[in-house]
């Protein structure tokens, strides 16, 4: 049964028809991804479906009673309302901390919050991750989400992915996180000149599918050929005898990536970096680095050594507030380490993609902001004009003239990325790229980074494009080193899930990281302070007190999953008033032994200094 249905749907802004006779519905539980260039109608047509937008013609019809939970790009948050009031609305405490799913959707996306804060002094990702978590609350039969892993870690998409998949609503999201599209979704719609296209499953069978079509669809035109180039010969001989027509067989997926070579020559790749860069790229020794400058903010780096070299192709990941831009700094030169020392190659030539968009003159146009920079660079084997890689990164035709000030957050991104590799780096650093970027042009942007030779140190929350694009990851965990992940995401994301990875080092004060679905005062582990083990403590002493710090995990784990089947029993005796009872009181038992593990838990770890 379908919730909504569009028929013949048009709908266009000024000239460009974004929507032209489009005929679709949404099924109740269905799952749907949607893909598309920047400006070519996915928000609009999720902007139909919710019935926010009124198309120019056609018809939309909902289900009677169909209640649809919409998130837009625009922010619509009342600046005088608190976070609480937004999220919570008027729901009891203990209503909603008695709700396990209401304190997970808390934790995971504004667990950093005051729910006292005001939303106007909220920063535009904290109003972004309360806006979400306001829906999220609510039931609802139809999702409708327009970017909502913006703003979001990699352990906050993993959670909001696997929270959704849980979910019996129906779901349609508009992102260009390839990995949130392949972990949400089942079906895949493509919105390409005012047309959907439809495909089964996420975005990694959309891609193998829109292949097999196009091949398809060569063979057909190659076939058209022949049968042309045949009626002409028998319009010059006349007729010809039988022949049996072409047969094209269609093979499984892998047969059209069977000769497909790797991404990248990472050998030759390397021999190409060593020989301009050096042996030495970047030695960090014994360095010590607060956010904020020495002694004061969360601790980065505490008395850390590392070495990146040549051909280092490097994803840089840890939550929020870890640090990752601050390291990325301190490699650039444009911040100081409190102690110890960065050596850097005396061959670097670094180019450095901050998050901040850098000034360019509003009056120049796009071509010429480039050719300033050089008007021909070398990319692997192939040299390229600026005109040629600025086409590869969306600026088409006459794109290339238009003014600097005219273009959007997305190409002016674009463009001082491509004026940063017209100029020749060794070294590049780039600090959340993908931002504002479509797929297409994220697609452009990885296979130009496959062949580009030197070394790549790169911060992103897009867990496609980082495994894409890096060869290994190096992980911000919150203990004052940078720690290699031979399992990459999958490591990091399972040992935040385990506890054994701290948020940040805040100094000398304990931080408290949640592990991911559990919530304050539930399921979550207590955590840890600066790491500097506290004087006075002999080795023994050292040791006992640790053993009684795992039994003291231990039995907090246990608490925790008896936490959770006391939730789930009394999910199903919801009508039986006398085991609720019952249950509610065994569970306020549980909670408070908790309490008071985690207390201890806290002592401990305090004299210890972890």
């Amino acid at each position: 049964m379908n919730l909504v249905n569009l028929e013949s749907v048009s709908h266009a802004y000024g000239p460009k028809p974004l929507l032209s006779d489009v005929s679709l519905g949404v099924e109740a539980g269905e799952r749907i991804g949607v893909v598309g260039r920047n400006g070519g109608g996915k928000t609009t047509l999720l902007s139909v479906l919710a019935g926010e937008v009124r198309p120019d013609s056609g018809r939309v019809t909902h289900n009677r009673g169909l209640n649809v939970g919409f998130l837009s790009q625009r922010d619509t948050l009342d600046p005088g309302a608190s976070v609480r009031e937004l999220v919570l609305g008027g729901r009891a405490e203990h209503e909603w901390a008695g709700d396990q799913r209401v304190r997970e959707i808390l934790v995971n996306l504004i667990g950093d919050l005051d729910l006292d804060s005001k939303a106007g002094d909220l920063s535009g990702g904290e109003r972004r991750r309360t806006a979400l978590a306001q829906l999220l609350i609510d039931d609802h039969d139809l999702i409708m989400l327009d970017e909502p892993t913006n703003h979001l870690d990699i352990e906050a998409i993993a959670w909001l992915a696997a929270h959704l998949s849980g979910r019996r609503s129906a779901l349609v999201v508009v992102t260009h996180d390839r990995w949130f599209l392949d972990a949400v979704s089942t079906r895949t719609w493509e919105v390409v000149d005012g047309r959907v296209e439809r495909y089964e499953g996420g975005y990694a069978a959309y891609v193998l599918a829109k292949a097999e079509r196009a091949r398809i669809a060569q063979a057909a035109e190659e076939r058209r050929q022949n049968l042309m180039r045949k009626e002409i010969a028998w319009l010059r001989r006349g007729p010809p005898a039988r022949t049996s027509k072409p047969k094209f067989r269609i093979e499984a997926a892998q047969a059209l990536i069977a000769n497909e070579p790797p991404p990248r020559e990472s050998v030759e790749l390397l021999r190409f970096a060593a020989a301009r860069l050096g042996k030495t790229v970047y030695d960090l020794e014994d360095v010590t680095l607060h956010a904020g400058g020495p002694a004061s903010g969360p601790m980065v780096l505490d008395h850390c050594t590392w070495q990146f070299g040549p051909g280092d192709r490097i994803g840089l990941i840890g939550v929020n507030g870890s640090g990752k831009s601050s390291v990325l700094r301190l490699l650039a030169d444009t911040i100081k380490p409190d102690s110890g020392k960065v050596v850097r190659g005396r061959t670097v030539r670094l180019a450095y993609l901050s998050q901040e968009l850098a000034e360019l003159d509003p009056e120049r146009r796009v071509l010429e902001t480039v050719e300033e920079i050089r008007k021909y660079v070398q990319v692997g084997k192939k040299e390229w004009s600026a005109s040629q890689l600025l086409e590869r990164l969306g600026f088409k035709g006459d794109a290339q003239w238009k003014v600097v000030g005219d273009l959007s957050g997305g190409e002016r991104r674009r463009l001082q990325l491509l004026r940063l590799l017209m100029d020749d780096p060794n070294v590049l650093m780039l600090d959340e790229p993908t931002n504002d970027l479509d797929i297409e042009t994220l697609n452009e942007l990885e296979d130009l980074l496959d062949g580009w030779p030197g070394t790549l140190i790169l911060v992103s929350h897009d867990r496609y494009f980082l495994e894409r694009v890096t060869d290994k990851c190096v992980a911000l965990l919150g203990d004052g080193r940078l720690s290699l992940l031979p399992g990459g995401v999958d490591e990091y994301l399972e040992r935040r899930a385990a506890g054994t990875a701290l948020t940040a080092r805040l100094g000398s004060a304990a931080a408290q990281p949640v592990r991911t679905g559990q919530a304050e005062g539930g399921a979550g582990s207590p955590v840890t302070g600066d790491g500097q083990a506290k004087p006075g403590l002999s080795a023994k002493e050292e040791r006992e007190l640790r053993k009684e710090l795992n039994r003291l995990e231990r039995q907090l784990d246990k608490l925790g999953e008896q936490e959770a089947k006391l939730h789930a029993a009394m999910a199903e005796a919801a009508g039986d008033y006398a085991e609720l009872g019952s249950l509610d009181t065994r569970l306020r038992e549980v909670l408070a032994q908790k309490d008071t593990v985690e207390s201890d838990w806290l002592d401990l770890a305090d004299r210890l200094g972890d």
